[in-house]
């Protein structure tokens, strides 16, 4: 889907209203923009987060990172005792 926006002279958009619904957006909510080369993308805070998430926990493939950062450091311990 794609819709045609025109900035106004002081840089603002207006979102559609009929995105604005779809995705549940509501006058006063916050969004970030970001930058993704010459594209921008308007995102919730919360929505990046989870996506964060999920690429976090694709990458460690159910491993637990704590329990490697612990075991790691337990034998760091372990080669310095002897």
């Amino acid at each position: 889907m794609s819709d045609t926006i025109v900035v106004g002279r002081q840089g603002r958009i207006v979102i559609p209203a009929h995105l604005r619904d779809e995705l549940g957006l509501h006058a006063g909510e916050t969004v970030r923009v970001v930058r993704d080369g010459r594209r921008l993308v308007i995102e919730r805070p919360d929505d990046a987060v989870s996506d964060l998430r999920g690429v976090l926990s694709a990458a460690t493939q159910g491993r637990s990172l704590v329990e490697e950062l612990l075991a790691e450091r337990r034998a760091e311990v372990d080669d310095g005792a002897r």
